[in-house]
């Protein structure tokens, strides 16, 4: 096969504990968009431009999502694309959200975050 199936990713799902919550902090921290709620979950845009929703789905006996183990280092299922690396990453430590260092190699640099669930998150530049 020579062309892709598949264009791109319409949604992005997360499991929180509380959509009306989580989607606040994912506004405010983030600058994510609400588009809808729903009973037991928040649809959200990352950008007007953008396709890809983020979905914030209630689960019942909340786990943090958890990456399987590997020998390659991944360790979070999402990388989102920063405007610039170092100012994301010093302002997500301004809001007192945990954040690891930022590492990589050659020009490609990411960082992994929290958000209030415990859900490991990426940003990849």
């Amino acid at each position: 096969m020579t062309q892709s199936l598949l264009k791109g990713i319409e949604g992005v799902f997360i499991p929180v504990k509380d959509p009306k919550l989580s989607a606040n902090w994912y506004e405010e921290i983030l600058g994510f968009k609400l588009l809808y709620m729903e009973e037991d979950a928040a649809v959200m845009k990352i950008t007007e431009q953008s396709q890809t929703v983020v979905c914030l789905v209630k689960t019942l006996d909340h786990q943090p999502m958890k990456f399987p183990k590997n020998n390659f280092g991944v360790g979070k299922y999402y990388n989102f694309i920063p405007q610039n690396i170092e100012e994301t990453h010093k302002f997500l430590i301004e809001q007192n959200v945990k954040v690891n260092h930022i590492t990589g190699e050659g020009n490609t640099k990411f960082f992994t975050f929290y958000d209030p669930d415990g859900n490991p998150l990426g940003v990849c530049q």
